[in-house]
């Protein structure tokens, strides 16, 4: 007996030397191609259709998709090895592949695993293989390309290539694009901005002297009268406040301070308190005198903002300010930003910046997008699985201690879509918010954009079922173990991208969350007001517009711009769950399309048993509601989000008609995930349009959403039809949207947010002269002009200088990395004459792109060759992306 112990003793050994030594080997494979291949992504062609692909028998949506092709140059030794996989990030679904070495399967998302086969000759020494691909829709901008592929095999350590690690610039990793790679198809008439363009683009504005805009006050006030006299200095203040709160008072010192501001009592007086003539929530007046300065607010938050006003019209060197009176009101009482943390996470540090700037341009709401499918990140005390697994990514296929990683992360927890806020970096947040007249929204996104719960939910029910508390395990379960449904979400995700509301676990999982929450905000201070439910995109994408319509079963009728699907085979979300059969049979609902706006019913009797007053969401996740009389809150919110020229122009009318307070969220205008020009190297998605630069959103008309069809085009770059077909409606306000699929770090979002922020402040506070009154049977295009275009020209140019000669340096005073314009150029009779968008940012141009000279619009110099130009910051540490001209 002991000797057959001691045989199976040594039998075992010898397994586990031999599985080490496999695993050893394993590894070295996933070392050497790790560090040594080289990858190059190519875009051949957008336009598969015109290259003999089949994109509708494919199943492409829209049967729209293009050719793409992998370079892979092995700069190591040979390897032959068959044992490995490389995981591949792509936004854009891969549909196929063209070299029979290789064999391609969609993991989960935008992740996709490549693998040899059989056929697979090997990645020898210095040579490279060609791995063609066909790609759904197109790739127009380097940001469609994701970072960080790795390689992975069974008992080896995931590792990362090396020749993909740069989240900056992609084109590291990706060959030019071809000449017309950055269009989308025959019919896209899109601008390419190069030096000339841009030059004919920047002619809009013209650079002020500086004391045309001394007196000007961002955003603009109601009523402002400049009164004679000679300026007054600010340098030092003898700041007075009575009625305001001390966490504001000492904010307003903060701000003043930043700027240099010595506070003393033998300052120039500045006196902040309540009882202002002007009638209006938020209201304040404000006189400046040789005296001194005297606020007056209708309310603390008045006050505030006129305090703010005082402040924005210092600059970071320059304190003197002339004598006025003003008197000033909101244009709307919701004005906002919403900042998606959950894709990639932000540092408090970035979230404090971004309040200190809401706050100085009399932003209101903070819109805190903290989960999506790709991470929760906000601590919830008694489900710990939220942050342990659902803020963490990395290569865990089982996804019991992470979510497997997604848009680029890599295969461990240290990247930018790891991370999250515990309960006390929440209360710090929300404080300092609420001492800056900020109200910070949460938004626990359900039914969809909800895997990341969904996953941490079932790992804890996997935990606590090892344990066998099976009653514990199922308290907060978000998905029926037996729906069968075969659903593609929106962004690539199965299932379980859905938490589903038939599952009792759900309503007490959205109680325990609201609870939680509800508790942090009243630790700081700020009750909870408003419950961001999200509801978007609760649609399985294969059902769709993209595909061909179910019921058409004849070859003969299917349409050609259409891709070809098995219905059959394709389910409503939760359309094979039991639990929701039940749910329909009990006639708690009449169709699972209702699901959303069910659940949205649901969750809004929690809302109000908790005291909080309104719900929010996004508009669609509403649709099936008959109003807001249809839930139990005292107001319902809708960010509305339709594209203006695809019809969301009436749309938006029709939901503020309903009774929604309707706040406009315009992809096509307030985006600022989509990118700042028509270019390449510009980062960004652009599925509503090319294109939101910082012009473009100061010139959105929101109260006569229609005008904006004569001041912009749609996504191709061609005019579009805009008709005022539905009576009148008063909108809640507006919000920019920051969504980080493609900004991963903080210097990123602060590039992709400063500037256009200040355009979002600036029509959400104030009219322009420029806008129209709604008139009902009106219709704007592209060949109308009942827009002032001169006024909205005028208006735009000072408002640029503004930004270009006082407020961009204050950003650096506060350690914002703005994005930093490109400039434009041409050369005429041998003279450089070179513009920028935002006059006061200073140009540089270089003959060689290395010796860089500071260019004088004042003594333009004479060039030859080729000219390199960019812009610097003021303090002449970060420049913008270089553009050359000849």
């Amino acid at each position: 007996m002991k000797l057959k112990y001691s045989l199976l003793a040594i039998a075992m050994s010898a397994a586990q030397v031999s599985f080490v030594q496999a695993a050893s080997s394993q590894q070295s494979v996933v070392d050497s191609l790790a560090d040594n291949l080289i990858v190059k992504y190519e875009v051949v062609s957008n336009d598969g259709a015109a290259a003999g692909i089949d994109c509708q028998a494919l199943a492409s949506e829209w049967a729209a998709c293009g050719i793409a092709k992998l370079h892979l140059t092995n700069t190591g030794i040979d390897v032959t090895s068959k044992e490995w996989s490389i995981y591949i990030s792509s936004i854009r679904r891969i549909q196929r592949v063209d070299n029979e070495q290789f064999d391609i399967q969609h993991v989960t998302g935008d992740l996709y695993r490549l693998t040899p086969t059989e056929k697979f000759a090997g990645f020898n020494k210095d040579n490279t293989v060609e791995i063609p691909l066909v790609v759904e829709y197109w790739v127009l901008f380097e940001s469609d390309i994701m970072p960080n592929w790795y390689v992975a095999a069974e008992g080896a350590t995931p590792k990362v290539i090396a020749s993909m690690t740069d989240i900056d610039d992609a084109s590291s990793y990706e060959k030019p694009m071809p000449k017309d790679g950055w269009k989308r198809n025959a019919g896209d008439n899109n601008i390419l901005m190069n030096s000339e363009t841009r030059y004919q683009a920047n002619l809009s504005s013209s650079h002020l002297a500086a004391n045309a805009i001394d007196d000007l006050i961002l955003p603009t006030p109601l009523q402002q009268k400049i009164l004679a006299g000679p300026q007054v200095d600010l340098s030092s203040v003898k700041l007075s406040v009575k009625g305001l709160p001390d966490d504001r008072i000492a904010a307003i010192k903060d701000s003043l301070t930043a700027l240099g501001v010595s506070l003393s009592d033998q300052g120039y007086p500045v006196i902040i308190r309540l009882g202002s003539k002007i009638e209006q929530s938020e209201g304040y007046d404000l006189s400046i005198t040789q005296k001194g300065a005297v606020i007056k607010g209708h309310d603390v938050d008045g006050a505030f903002w006129g305090a703010q006003s005082l402040i924005s019209l210092l600059g970071v060197n320059d304190h003197m300010v002339s004598p006025m009176v003003v008197e000033d009101a909101p244009r709307f009482p919701y004005r906002g930003m919403q900042t998606d943390v959950a894709r990639h996470f932000r540092s408090l540090d970035t979230l404090y910046k971004l309040v200190d700037q809401m706050a100085a341009m009399k932003l209101n709401k903070l819109h805190l997008g903290l989960t999506n499918d790709e991470g929760w990140r906000i601590e919830i005390p008694g489900l710990p699985e939220l942050t342990d697994v659902g803020s963490q990514r990395c290569h865990d296929e089982s996804e019991t201690t992470c979510l497997m990683p997604q848009l680029g992360s890599g295969p461990d927890t240290n990247n930018q879509g790891s991370g999250f806020y515990s309960k006390n970096d929440y209360i710090s947040l929300v404080k300092y918010a609420q001492a800056r007249g900020v109200t910070v929204i949460p938004e626990i996104n359900m039914p969809a954009h909800a895997r990341a719960a969904v996953v941490s939910m079932e790992a804890r029910y996997k935990r606590l079922m090892e344990k066998g508390n099976e009653k514990a395990a199922n308290e907060y379960r978000l998905t029926d173990p037996k729906d069968r449904s075969n659903v593609t979400t929106i962004q690539f995700y199965d299932k379980l991208s859905f938490i589903n509301p038939c599952q009792p676990g759900s309503t007490a999982f959205v109680k325990k969350v609201m609870s939680e929450m509800a508790a942090m905000h009243k630790a700081a201070g700020q009750p909870l007001s408003a419950w961001h439910y999200g509801g978007d995109e609760f649609k399985n994408i294969m059902q769709g517009g993209g595909y061909q319509d179910p019921n058409v079963t004849k070859a003969e009728d299917l349409v050609g711009w259409r891709g070809n699907v098995d219905s059959s085979k394709q389910d409503v979300p939760f359309g094979k769950s039991p639990m929701c059969a039940k749910l329909i049979a009990d006639g708690k609902i009449a169709n699972l399309q209702d699901m959303p706006s069910y659940f949205a019913k649901e969750v809004s009797k929690l809302v109000n048993d908790k005291g909080i007053s309104t719900l929010q969401a996004w508009e669609d996740g509403l649709k099936y509601a008959a109003g807001p009389e249809d839930f139990a809150t005292k107001d319902t919110t809708v960010n509305f989000w339709e594209t203006l020229f695809w019809g969301g122009h009436n749309e938006a009318y029709k939901w503020a008609n309903k009774g929604y307070k309707v706040v406009l969220s315009n992809p096509d205008y307030l985006y600022f995930d989509f990118p700042n020009e028509v270019h390449p190297a510009e980062r960004g998605y652009y599925w509503a349009t090319r294109f939101n630069d910082t012009r473009k959103v100061f010139a959105f008309a929101p109260e006569n959403i229609q005008q904006n069809a004569e001041t912009s085009v749609d996504r191709d770059g061609n005019s579009f039809t805009a008709k005022a077909e539905q009576p009148v409606a008063k909108f809640h306000g507006i919000s920019g949207q920051q969504w980080s699929e493609t900004v991963r770090t903080d210097a990123q979002y602060e590039y992709m947010v400063y500037p256009r922020i200040f355009s979002v402040a600036e029509r959400a506070w104030h009219k322009g002269g420029f806008e129209l009154d709604y008139v009902q049977g009106r219709e704007f295009s592209g060949d109308t002009d009942f827009v002032n275009k001169d006024l909205l020209q005028q208006e735009w140019n000072n408002f640029a200088n503004l930004i270009g000669q006082r407020q961009l340096e204050k950003l650096e005073a506060h350690n914002v990395e703005y994005r930093l314009s490109v400039p434009g150029a041409i050369i005429a009779d041998g003279v450089l004459e070179a513009n920028v968008d935002l006059p006061g940012l200073p140009i540089q141009y270089s003959t060689d792109g290395k010796n860089w000279l500071s260019y004088d619009q004042a003594n333009k110099p004479k060039v030859s060759g080729k000219i390199y130009l960019r812009t610097s910051s003021f303090d002449g540490t970060r420049f913008s992306r270089v553009t050359t001209i000849n």
